[in-house]
């Protein structure tokens, strides 16, 4: 059963006691990321996320490390765009020291102006990794494009020439205007005794003081494109996306549906028509990022120069194909049935129980069991996919991006112009 206690001061505490299991995870879940910046802080909720592992007044960076290994467990964070998580995984025996450590971290960081200057350069060499892919230097691209104007199209990592400004006086000032109790949710998940966590809990958390943090949410007005960027590369990589709906859309699940019978498997229509039955491809796929009231679908290829028009063209004519309701009742269910193994799998590890519960409390103010989930997959007619299809491959709304050598290439953009121009609906 999940269970929510809030303190005092506002802090959400949410839990499920799962009996057969030994181990325990446990989540801090503040509701901030690169949507909640400016130009000038773009960067700044990531760069926090790394900071508290860099050393608290009480321990060293190589102490909470070695700390944490000597109790065998897991200790990591993530940034996205609507929220950091700081999490810790240990066997249930361990779940008060892993606690002291975590709470430790998150109040008693020291943010040294030496360590700050260390992690700027980590960061830099972070972001020069991911523009040395480019599944994410086209992905990164076409969020720009449909989040245009908004702070959804930061890029969470921030650039280098903010990283460059990130002080002391700035990493402070970001979290005392960002992290509230109000704000933040406790997620834990596994074998625990609930009296006693939850009062751990309350000790290392009811001095936080409370107050108010602002969220302005700004919906962009989407204009498609198609844009490419010059890198020099042996393959051609694109990215085809649109506009979507959010988690809470009543057509969230048809959504998820579609996206698993279009390109979200190798059982997928344009996995076997692309890359099966023509060869023009070696990966292609398709996948969604929803958000709390808007989304990305987007479909990835990745392709020799030459095949561009044919890859392009073949998936267009496949989401055609399905607008029009070309489903069998064979992948529709094949469909739905690998969404629910994939979740009810899931379901076996305590750090995705911890993040389910933990995202859905926090952005969403609601607890929601997998009986609950199942149900609304199992909901799903065809007629909802078709609807959602309908509205969301249109190829007047395509935006493409692409990245290649295009000195060698000039004509790629002309391509895909011309193959976007071709009648597909007739």
């Amino acid at each position: 059963m999940i269970k929510k206690h809030t303190l005092d001061n506002g802090i959400r505490i949410v839990t499920e006691k799962i009996d057969y299991v030994r181990s325990a995870s446990i989540g801090i879940w503040v509701n901030v990321g690169s949507n909640n910046e400016d130009e000038e802080t773009n960067g700044l909720s990531h760069f926090i996320e790394h900071m508290l592992f860099k050393g608290t007044y009480k321990r060293k960076a190589n102490e909470i490390a070695e700390e944490i290994d000597n109790l065998g467990g897991q200790l990591n964070a993530f940034t996205s765009k609507e929220c950091t998580c700081f999490y810790v995984k240990v066997l249930d025996e361990n779940i008060n020291e892993a606690l002291d450590i975590l709470s430790d971290m998150f109040f008693n960081s020291q943010f040294l102006q030496e360590e700050i200057e260390k992690e700027i350069s980590v960061v830099i060499e972070e972001i020069k990794m991911y523009e040395d892919s480019p599944e994410d230097i086209v992905y990164d691209k076409l969020s720009e494009i449909i989040f245009h104007n908004s702070p959804m199209a930061y890029n969470i990592l921030g650039t280098e020439k903010n990283l460059k400004t990130f002080n002391r006086e700035k990493v402070i000032k970001f979290m005392e205007e960002n992290y509230s109790p109000s704000n933040t949710v406790i997620a834990v998940a596994g074998s625990f005794n609930e009296e006693e966590l939850i009062k751990a809990i309350e000790d290392k958390f009811k001095y936080w003081k409370n107050k108010e943090v602002k969220h302005v949410y700004m919906d962009p007005k989407y204009e498609r494109k198609v844009a490419g960027i010059n890198k020099e590369l042996e393959q051609l990589h694109m990215c085809i996306g649109n506009k979507t709906i959010g988690r809470h859309h009543k057509h969230y699940y048809p959504l998820l549906v579609l996206n698993n019978l279009f390109g979200g498997t190798m059982s997928s229509r344009i996995f076997q028509e692309v890359r099966e039955k023509k060869g023009l491809v070696y990966s292609i796929y398709s996948f969604v990022s929803n958000y709390k009231d808007t989304g990305i679908f987007s479909t990835y290829a990745g392709m020799s120069y030459q095949h561009v028009e044919e890859a392009l063209r073949t998936i267009l004519k496949e989401m055609v194909s399905i607008k029009k309701g070309n489903i069998t009742e064979e992948e529709f269910t094949r469909a739905k049935q690998q969404i629910k193994g994939n979740y009810i799998l899931s379901l076996e590890s305590t750090s995705s129980r911890m993040s389910a519960i933990g995202r859905r409390e926090l952005l969403y103010n609601e607890i929601l069991y997998p009986e609950e989930v199942i149900e609304a997959i199992n909901d799903v007619k065809l007629k909802d996919v078709v609807e959602v299809a309908d509205n969301l491959f249109r190829i007047d709304d395509l935006s493409i991006t692409f990245t290649g050598n295009l000195n060698k290439y000039p004509t790629i953009e002309k391509k895909i112009n011309k193959v976007l121009g071709e009648k597909y609906e007739n």
